[in-house]
């Protein structure tokens, strides 16, 4: 499949195209100097970090302190524009809501809140941002939620997420294992369960299927093993795969019990996906890094491993048609 790839900094378009597209001959889209709107269904990267965001507070460490610039550092998410429909969508609600949204209006012709939020799982990360569509805040009417089961139940017994469904902010619309959701004629976007620690709801992925192209979404999982489905078929069916990189390798965690936290090392899933050729490689981003992880500065050595492995990093304001 042709990859187009836009790149713009933070609120700052710029004309801009991954290299390594460059290099091996690779059509790449790119915008002027003014915001434009996309015209293609596309996914946008919206946040590339753990949960608690880089630099994490209390953080000590020289991976916080050191850090110039932290606007791109935000928490993860994606979104999908589609222009055909005139709608967009926002896969997870996180801590940084306000500022994804206002990116992911740059792409749309449309400025409000999406109307429809998918879930993946109820880890702080994930959620919390429906917080700021209460009453304090958009106070919104009727966005769409969609959570399966433990989710929903979640939502609605617990403050103060049930306020926001007692007041009519968002809709609860509960969703199913692998059962198809039509956004729209040529959009499609799947939910199926992944293993991970699911203290109050289910974990989620999401495959998502566009008019030419379709990705899988796995931000969060346990190791490998300890799922039901072979990530390299997964990722054979697809065009891109925005996998679970929180941690580099087990050095970076030392600190902590490694069986509370049993994410896919990315130096794991390089040795697992090792033997794909260079184009199904290709296809693979790390999201979801831990404010630890090494991989989130170019200049470091993880991050040059990984490019030199053949796979990548995602970026904030990655642009991926569908």
């Amino acid at each position: 499949m042709v990859k187009f790839v836009i790149s713009l900094f933070l609120l700052i378009p710029l004309l801009a195209c991954k290299e390594d597209a460059v290099k091996k001959g690779k059509d790449v889209v790119k915008l002027s100097n003014e915001i434009q709107v996309l015209n293609e269904t596309s996914l946008v990267i919206l946040g590339t970090t753990q949960d608690a965001g880089s630099p994490q507070i209390g953080c000590k460490k020289e991976c916080c302190t050191s850090i110039k610039n932290s606007e791109d550092r935000l928490v993860c998410a994606i979104g999908i524009v589609d222009p055909h429909s005139d709608k967009k969508y926002l896969i997870d609600a996180t801590p940084d809501i306000e500022r994804q949204i206002n990116i992911l209006n740059q792409y749309s012709s449309t400025k409000e809140i999406p109307e429809d939020i998918f879930l993946t799982h109820a880890h702080i990360g994930h959620y919390t941002g429906l917080m700021f569509l209460g009453k304090e805040g958009a106070n919104t009417q009727g966005v769409n939620v969609h959570v399966m089961d433990r989710m929903k139940s979640f939502l609605e017994t617990n403050g103060p997420w049930n306020q926001l469904v007692n007041n009519g902010n968002i809709s609860l619309k509960k969703i199913n294992n692998k059962d198809t959701l039509y956004l729209s004629e040529k959009l499609k976007l799947i939910p199926f369960l992944v293993p991970h620690r699911d203290e109050y709801s289910e974990t989620v992925g999401y495959k998502i299927i566009g008019p030419k192209r379709s990705a899988i979404f796995i931000p969060d999982i346990d190791k490998w093993n300890r799922w039901n489905k072979n990530i390299v078929e997964e990722i054979a069916m697809v065009d891109f795969a925005f996998i679970d990189g929180t941690f580099y390798d087990e050095e970076e965690i030392n600190y902590r019990d490694i069986s509370e936290i049993p994410h896919p090392f990315i130096i794991e899933s390089i040795q697992l996906l090792k033997k794909l050729s260079p184009k199904e490689k290709n296809k693979v981003y790390f999201i979801h890094l831990n404010h630890t992880n090494p991989a989130l500065d170019e200049g470091s050595k993880a991050y040059q491993a990984i490019m030199e492995s053949g796979f990548h990093v995602a970026k904030l304001n990655e642009v991926f048609p569908l």
